[in-house]
């Protein structure tokens, strides 16, 4: 499956390379090089996740986007891939449209002050997916900072 999904994604790439309209975005970029990379093992040799991390982590795999939001700090800022997303309510919009319905896989983490980084594999939607880096800003056991981007 995996090959065939390379090669579907190379095919692709070369017909519209060939055309003169090679268009690489971020995502893609992601995605074939998910395709091509071995998950690496889980990282429990790093401790437990932050609790505010897993709630986070908990709250998509339970689908509720109140929750997601709950994880977060009332004036907490998402960036995701250079897009900020401001504020709880905000946040919660942004979950329920893009990250509930998805499947979060912990590939690793490393806890640093005042926060952790997580090394993720999302699934939006439970399909495809690609690897992703979470820099978590965390205070009062809430997150007030997330930043998302390709892995």
């Amino acid at each position: 499956m995996r090959k065939s999904a390379i090669a579907g994604v190379a095919v692709g790439v070369l017909l519209v390379g060939g055309a003169g309209a090679l268009v690489a975005s971020d995502f893609l970029r992601a995605v074939v090089s998910d395709a091509v990379q071995p998950l690496p093992p889980s990282s429990a040799a790093s401790g437990p996740l932050d609790p505010a991390a897993q709630r986070y982590l908990d709250a998509v795999a339970a689908k509720d986007a109140d929750a997601v939001a709950a994880a977060f700090a009332a004036d907490a800022v998402v960036v995701d891939v250079g897009r900020e997303i401001k504020g709880r309510d905000a946040i919660r919009r942004w979950a329920e449209a893009e990250v509930v319905g998805g499947v979060y896989t912990l590939l690793g983490h490393t806890p640093r002050a005042g926060g952790t980084t997580m090394l993720v594999r999302f699934q939006p939607g439970g399909v495809g997916g690609f690897r992703a880096n979470y820099h978590l800003d965390i205070t009062d056991g809430l997150i007030t900072k997330a930043t998302l981007e390709y892995a």
